[in-house]
């Protein structure tokens, strides 16, 4: 993926009102990406494994150890060959007589087959972060085609300091990478409204991309078929649509050949039949079966009721407004100014309207259907808010209004400086309204804030600051404690009476907490400490 820092903008894009040095663009692209590297390099070093990475990493090793499709079908193989790419400088070791789950596979991989699970997480990590890195280019270049050189570097200081992708970017998981190569198939889309027939085939392969990393782009699909008829319209029109859908599902075809040639499949047990419009849907799609047996087990998933937390309150099932609540806690507050100033502009600009089609039509349509999710674990399931956000903010660039440009300047600022004061804290960021990371914990859970990532962090602490002293942990997460040096007990296993010294409790199992969890927490004082923003831990 190559991106022209130089080239000319498109005509629908003002010249620029005065002359300025030619390198001066490129170069505080370099700075912008390069203090993003520097941000999401050192949290992949810093955090052990989250809870999902562990299952993709075993994956990704199936697949280059044994060619198999049966692990983890509810998520489509490119981001997993992505994160073997890396893995596969370290030669892991897997036992070829290993039967398990999936979980257990990643345990196994990680913890018991004598791989370096530091080396292997960061290796994991590596390629998503220059995809990452890649696709700041991506938003780069499409803000400047919509509003000039300007635009671009708006944009691109959002995304680069925009604490969700930062931590997800940094992480051996899937949310980034589908929704980067999407916003790709949406530029290229936007591209072949002059060049249909060179840039419509590669909108069709970003698209495939995207599909064969997650199934959750699938509602995107119609709307870059939209995008498609609108390059050539009429009955050229419907053969662009038509062809970059084809182009799209041939690439899925091809990432599920690139693993396992025969395409060997066996029906998981237990599935659970899918009936009504989603049965359809399934039935209908033309993907390998994998994908379709995929589908139903994220279905299922969706049927399923989850505990939520939000604001303090423990509760069942799904909130429609979940998304939304966790976005105005987890966004800078000079990031969301920018989305809803961005969005008017382009609306009001009849230059400028058309984009909305290509930006706002699908965050939009992908936000609704996120809203109806039956998991609200966070604002990852939204992760393309702050890349399409930052595309869309853009436009403001564009308001001739006396003092616009300073103060779109300010909120630009404002957004850095609150990206970079939690450093290098970004998976459990908070913007100052509710009281930045230290303050996540008492508002949301699970990925939002405490995913499992501060096990190394916790050995540190119990090393330097309490050496030799009882350790009592309730962890939520897919490490193993033992492995960085951590000797503790599960005080949920013995009586109450005789849980003495530290207790250590992961956030997300403290906002969940009942029961004899509950009473442990609320007769153990106030806390004395915390880790990563999120472990808290006290004394008994």
């Amino acid at each position: 993926m190559t991106v022209d820092l130089e080239e000319t903008p498109t005509t629908d894009t003002p010249p620029p009102s005065r002359r300025r040095p030619r390198w001066l663009v490129p170069l505080l692209v370099l700075v912008l990406l390069g203090q993003m590297a520097a941000a999401m390099v050192v949290t992949a070093v810093q955090q052990t494994p989250t809870i999902d990475e562990p299952v993709y990493v075993g994956t990704a090793v199936t697949y280059l150890e044994q060619r198999s499709l049966r692990y983890n079908p509810e998520h489509p193989p490119l981001g997993k060959l992505i994160i073997a790419a890396g893995l596969a400088f370290a030669d892991p070791q897997l036992d070829p007589a290993f039967r398990g789950n999936q979980s257990e596979l990643g345990r196994h991989v990680l913890y018991e087959a004598g791989n370096d699970p530091y080396e292997l997480m960061f290796l994991a990590r590596l390629p998503m972060i220059i995809l990452t890195l890649l696709f700041g280019l991506v938003v780069f270049a499409f803000a400047r085609d919509l509003t000039g050189p300007a635009g671009g570097l708006v944009a691109l200081a959002l995304y680069a300091f925009s604490p969700d992708v930062i931590t997800h970017g940094s992480l051996a998981t899937l949310d980034v990478p589908a929704i980067g190569f999407l916003l790709t198939a949406v530029w290229l889309a936007w591209r072949a409204r002059s060049r249909p027939y060179l840039y419509l085939p590669l909108a069709g392969v970003a698209l495939g991309a995207a599909l064969a990393t997650r199934m959750s782009v699938l509602p995107a699909v119609p709307v870059l078929m939209l995008l498609a008829f609108l390059a050539l319209k009429r009955w050229r029109g419907v053969a662009a649509a038509a062809g970059v859908t084809v182009i799209a599902f041939v690439v899925v075809w091809v990432v599920y050949l690139a693993v396992d040639p025969r395409l060997t499949w066996i029906e998981p047990t237990g599935m659970t039949p899918v009936h009504g419009l989603r049965g359809l849907l399934v039935d209908w799609l033309p993907v390998p079966e994998p994908y379709r047996d995929g589908m139903r087990i994220q279905f299922a998933f969706e049927d399923n009721t989850f505990t939520g937390f939000l604001f303090g309150r423990l509760y069942q099932g799904g909130l429609w407004y979940y998304l939304p609540a966790a976005l105005l806690v987890k966004t800078p507050i000079g990031m969301l100014l920018l989305w809803l100033g961005g969005t008017v502009a382009m609306l009001a600009t009849p230059r400028l309207r058309v984009a909305a089609l290509y930006l706002v039509l699908p965050a939009g349509l992908l936000f609704a259907v996120a809203m109806t999710g039956a998991r609200d674990f966070g604002t990852r399931y939204a992760i393309f808010m702050p890349i399409f956000g930052a595309v869309v903010a853009a436009a403001v660039v564009t308001v001739r209004w006396r003092w616009a440009q300073i103060t779109t300047a300010v909120l630009v600022l404002f957004v850095a400086v609150s990206s970079l004061r939690t450093f290098p804290y970004y998976l459990p960021y908070s913007n100052e309204a509710f009281g930045g990371p230290s303050q996540t914990h008492l508002r949301l859970h699970d990925s939002n804030v405490d995913w499992g990532q501060d096990l190394g962090r916790l050995a540190d602490r119990l090393r330097e600051r309490y050496p030799g002293e009882r350790v009592w942990l309730v962890y939520k997460g897919a490490g193993v404690p033992s492995a960085y040096g951590i000797e503790a007990a599960n005080p949920l296993a013995v009586p109450e009476s005789e849980v003495r010294g530290l207790l250590v409790v992961s956030d997300s199992a403290q906002a969940k907490a009942t029961g004899r969890l509950k009473k442990l927490i609320a007769g153990s004082g106030e806390p004395i400490d915390d880790v990563g923003h999120s472990m808290t831990v006290y004394r008994r």
